[in-house]
């Protein structure tokens, strides 16, 4: 039976295939780096269908096993980028987000079980879960995007420097995209549960909070394409409300014994 125990066995090859995949990329090794890429992910994905399999129960219910699919998806995101614009920095730095939260989890192990509330027990609980938890990561890997502009590009306003932004915003659309499947699928879902679309719980607040600044975010780009750190600094903010609404909410005085949405409950 495969526990959390045996994460390490599976993250630490996924994260070394990943890392090699990222040094493949800069020697312009491009058929090597995506086959490294992609052997990483399938490990990844190997422990994640196990432990799917152990707890009899989608893998998804504590802060722990949302944090594991993030690192998951954070792979996926990096090669999609890969694959569609051939930048060769963007497997590393997807490589050292998922280490980062692979590194939490192994730090701060938590108890899985394979009980599961009832209201879970649900057809929409995995794909609203799985549409989550790919836009996190998009919009993670665009954020990381836009950082890597401000810093390393020394001039905002030229042409590199746009032709990433594009590649940012384009990942911001398809992370705010899913992140608006997965807040119809729960709506349907708390219908289905507790008989109402939306109840303003912590939670439902936060993702409307995160969809409007997100949705600022893009409005400014529009109009002001080329004020790129000032994006920046709204994408920081959006990003910073992503994280309230993931966990953050589970440290609110008005989430305490009242939200369902808190990991764990």
């Amino acid at each position: 039976m495969i526990s959390w125990e045996h994460l390490i066995y599976f993250a630490v090859p996924a994260l070394m295939f990943s890392a090699f995949a990222a040094w493949c990329s800069y020697r312009e090794r491009r058929a090597l780096a995506l086959s490294l890429a992609l052997v990483g992910i399938a490990v990844f994905g190997v422990y994640i269908a196990l432990m799917w399999h152990s707890l009899e129960r989608p893998p998804m219910r504590t802060m722990g096993e949302t944090r594991l699919w993030y690192s998951f998806f954070a792979l996926i995101a990096g090669l999609i980028v890969y694959l569609r614009w051939r930048y060769r920095w963007i497997l590393g730095f997807s490589t050292i987000l998922a280490t980062v939260f692979v590194i939490i989890n192994l730090l701060k192990p938590e108890i899985h079980n394979k009980s599961m509330m009832p209201a879970l027990e649900s057809p929409y609980f995995v794909p609203h879960v799985v549409s989550y938890m790919f836009s996190y990561a998009m919009l993670g890997a665009a954020l990381l995007i836009t950082i890597y502009i401000a810093v390393r590009e020394k001039k905002a306003t030229n042409q590199r420097a746009q032709h990433l932004m594009t590649v940012s915003d384009n990942m911001v659309y398809t992370g705010l995209s899913f992140l608006m499947i997965g807040l119809l699928l729960g709506a349907i879902w708390a219908k289905q549960a507790w008989g109402h679309y939306w109840s303003w719980d912590p939670k439902e607040t936060w993702a409307a909070i995160t969809l409007l600044v997100y949705l600022i975010y893009i409005h400014f780009r529009l109009q002001n394409p080329r004020q790129i750190r000032t994006a920046l600094i709204i994408l920081i903010i959006a990003f910073l409300c992503l994280q309230i609404c993931w966990y953050g909410v589970n440290f609110l005085p008005s989430a305490a014994g009242v939200s369902i949405h808190t990991y764990g409950a």
